[in-house]
């Protein structure tokens, strides 16, 4: 994997109480240190507001994250689940500030609307690290250091192989987008389309399914009672495409045979549905971050320069593939 910078000043202000009702929800609960602590000795206290539990691929990064940021390895982590509510974020971030956090880190539900937030932490000396997911702001200087994949390039990866193999065709596309306004969603559907541009591949209907199985599965299931016609379908994430997969089941047909279907992520659900040949080509999004926000943590502490952008390597896997590395997969 690779890797991205620091600032410090004064103190904060916030509202504890609401940071406890926050990290209390969701799956992994609070698992840090007291308010003002910040971390004490050799030790770093981060705090860590995930997006949610939309889906395996985020399900493998939070465990990534809460199994590397331990007391054996220097940090006390406290960890909140935002349900997929920005609102939620800014709220737990705020926090963190109150706390007096060492580090604050977090994957963006969305890419905008965080400057305010981001310049309290700044205000008040914390840096923020960005993992997974981007935001959008005039001021780079507001975080540290953004740690992911390069979420254009995998539609892209993900519109060639569509291209390569359709092209000619005339095939009829439907799209499964992640959730609106999210770095992934954006940048993996202006990828996908730059890449099948000026093939005679047809996107007909285009629709948010919040990568989550269910809503891949009820988009899907309008898309088939809408158009007469689908023989491709691209789902920002493995999750969406799974659920994609009931709803073309449900209704008599093969998926990977009668409707295509090309994905990202290949966690394991995803991957075992590909070595079946329900889903046809996926491009991998590595979960596994937490070693980097680890090893960028420290070193922002310490005061040390970091990578702006530290973009985490991905593969691409075929149905033989997919069979191969199963066995073995982590995630």
């Amino acid at each position: 994997m690779k890797r991205k910078t620091f600032l410090r000043s004064a103190a904060a202000a916030a509202s504890i109480a609401a940071v406890a009702a926050l990290t209390a929800c969701g799956g992994g609960g609070d698992t840090g240190a007291a308010a003002g602590d910040g971390g004490g000795g050799d030790t770093i206290s981060i705090g860590f507001s995930q997006v949610g539990a939309e889906s395996g691929w985020r399900a493998a990064n939070t465990k990534s994250i809460q199994d590397t940021l331990t007391a054996e390895n220097g940090f006390e982590l406290s960890f909140s689940d935002a349900q997929q509510k920005q609102e939620n974020q800014i709220q737990a971030i705020r926090s963190y500030i109150a706390q007096g956090m060492d580090v604050i880190a977090f994957s963006p539900v969305v890419e905008t609307g965080w400057d305010a937030v981001l310049q309290e932490a700044k205000n008040a000396g914390i840096p923020v690290i960005l993992t997974d997911r981007a935001v959008d702001t005039e001021d780079d200087s507001l975080y540290e250091s953004f740690i992911g994949s390069d979420f254009v390039l995998e539609g892209e990866r993900a519109g060639q192989w569509v291209a390569e193999n359709f092209d000619g065709q005339g095939l009829k596309m439907v799209e499964l987008q992640g959730t609106t306004g999210s770095a992934p969603a954006i940048d993996r559907k202006e990828g996908f389309a730059k890449a099948v541009e000026g093939t005679d591949i047809e996107l007909i209907d285009s629709q948010t399914g919040d990568f989550t199985r269910a809503g891949g599965k009820q988009v899907m299931e309008g898309f088939l009672n809408s158009h007469d016609q689908i023989d491709l379908v691209f789902a920002h994430n493995d999750d969406m495409g799974l659920g994609a997969i009931e709803a073309i089941e449900a209704a008599g047909l093969t998926p990977g045979e009668d409707i295509k279907i090309v994905t990202i992520d290949a966690v394991k659900d995803g991957m075992q549905a590909l070595a079946d040949g329900k889903i046809n080509y996926i491009v991998e999004c590595n979960p596994m971050l937490g070693e980097d926000l680890a090893e960028v943590a420290k070193k922002v502490v310490a005061g040390e320069e970091v990578e702006k952008r530290i973009v985490v390597e991905d593969a691409e896997f075929t149905q033989e593939q997919a069979a191969e590395a199963l066995p073995t997969r982590e995630y």
